[in-house]
């Protein structure tokens, strides 16, 4: 079998899957399946530049992607009413006061020469430098968060147009909200320029312990700070860029029409709804993976994979491999974070206690290794392939141990320990897929070239 038509059925088996979900549970399950693969693949591709193409071995893929969200929350949200003149512009005149700090610092380090002289006026521009900011940031915060506690206590977003609308009209469609996703990315890029100057240097095992502590500090900071995004307390309501249920089932023509197909008008609005989203997420897939080819396969792929493959090698040729490297872990780290961001937007909603390793690094990292390093039709593959088991296993599970247990006595001890079990199968599931995969596919299902 050639690998054009190798490819080609792999990702029609894959589909027929989602399509076999639709026609035996609801097309409501079978669409929210294929959004959220066509998210992972996204988020797949970001983790397949890293270390596909430059062997980076990044495991804080949680955090870029809750950053993503958090952009979200700060750009298509409301503004909070009188947050900012409460506190914001203080909590702004603060960050900007420490961040002068740290940039002070390095500059007196730099300039003077080493010796008891520039110890001491490092620690005093820290001391003068920390004291002020706390005195300016913490009772900024107190005041943003008293604003209306219950409901808000945060500064909100920059969406000044969802400002006008009043709580009896029906929701409609904000497109504002897709700028969010390019500022995710953003978001997640700039934190990333700042880890990569520090940590990039470090061992690969090492920069994987970095970079995992550092998302758990975002992901603290993020349920901590509640004038940021209301801590553990959640954003929601977030604005849709497209149609709301609500709207589309008080609209006669959309009611009229779904009659005309049979459909009950509550799941026909849901599963429109569904498809805007498939649409809006497929043309992004399709440019970042279009983007992620040409630079495949264009002489900075090349170099980037050199220096992947034998860094002293590339260095010795005159490449700077720390740039290269900050580069791509920007650059990779920015796709993540525009998938968190879309994956907040098809939520609607913040929830930074739902950020775990165990979804938003380990799963990643099983699409990329099962669908082909290196590879980024094999990393869109393993996205959509890993998603649909993660999903689907539980239930398969569960109806596969009351099989395995029909014959057994209702008040059986093993009966219901096996019917227990059943919620461990998708752990247990990705355990088997990985070894089986490194097993007889060692370089993935689509392998690299």
């Amino acid at each position: 079998m050639s690998e054009p038509v190798k490819n080609t059925v792999l990702f029609v088996l894959v589909f027929a899957m989602i399509a076999l979900t639709g026609f035996m549970q609801s097309w409501n399950v079978a669409l929210l399946i294929l959004n959220m693969g066509l998210i992972s693949a996204i988020m797949a591709l970001g983790v397949n530049l890293q270390w596909g193409f430059a062997g980076l071995f990044n495991v804080g893929v949680m955090g870029f992607v809750a950053l993503g969200g958090l952009a979200v929350v700060l750009t298509s949200a409301a503004p909070v009413e009188g947050a900012w003149s409460a506190g914001g512009w203080r909590i702004v005149i603060a960050l900007l006061a420490g961040a002068g700090t740290i940039i002070g610092t390095v500059m007196v380090r730099q300039r003077m020469a080493a010796g008891r002289a520039r110890n001491i006026a490092t620690v005093a521009i820290l001391a003068i430098g920390f004291f002020i900011y706390r005195g300016i940031f913490d009772p900024a915060v107190e005041a943003v968060e008293a604003i209306n506690p219950a409901l808000q206590g945060n500064l909100g977003g920059l969406n000044f147009w969802a400002l006008g609308r009043t709580a009896d009209e029906l929701p409609r469609p904000d497109y504002f909200v897709l700028v969010a996703w390019p500022m995710g990315g953003l978001l997640a890029a700039g934190v990333a320029w700042l880890i990569g100057k520090t940590a990039l240097g470090l061992r690969s095992d090492y920069l994987a312990i970095a970079t995992l502590g550092i998302a758990e500090i975002i992901i603290a900071v993020m349920k901590n700070e509640d004038w940021l995004a209301r801590g553990v307390k959640n954003v929601s309501g977030i604005p849709r860029p497209g149609p709301y249920e609500i709207t589309l089932q008080a609209t006669t023509s959309f009611v009229s029409r779904a009659e005309g197909l049979g459909l009950d008008p509550t799941t026909a609005s849901s599963i429109f709804v569904k498809l805007n989203y498939s649409v809006l997420f497929a043309v992004v897939l399709v440019l970042i993976f279009v983007m992620a080819q040409l630079a495949l396969k264009s002489p900075w792929g090349r170099m980037m994979r050199a220096i992947r493959d034998n860094e002293v090698a590339a260095e010795a040729m005159g490449k700077d491999v720390t740039n290269r490297h900050l580069q791509i872990f920007v650059l990779g780290s920015a796709v993540c974070g525009i998938g968190g961001a879309m994956m907040t937007t098809l939520d609607g909603q913040l929830t930074p206690g739902t950020y775990q390793p165990l979804r938003y690094t380990f799963l990643i990292w099983v699409m990329v290794i099962v669908g082909g390093s290196g590879n980024n039709l094999g990393a869109v593959l393993g996205g959509f392939l890993i998603w649909f088991l993660w999903v689907q296993v539980e239930p398969m599970g569960l109806w596969l141990m009351q099989l395995i247990t029909s014959g057994m006595a209702e008040g059986s001890g093993l009966k219901k320990h096996l019917i227990d079990s059943a919620a461990h199968m998708r752990l247990l599931t990705m355990g088997v897929i990985l070894l089986l995969v490194l097993r007889f596919s060692p370089r993935g299902l689509i392998p690299e070239k």
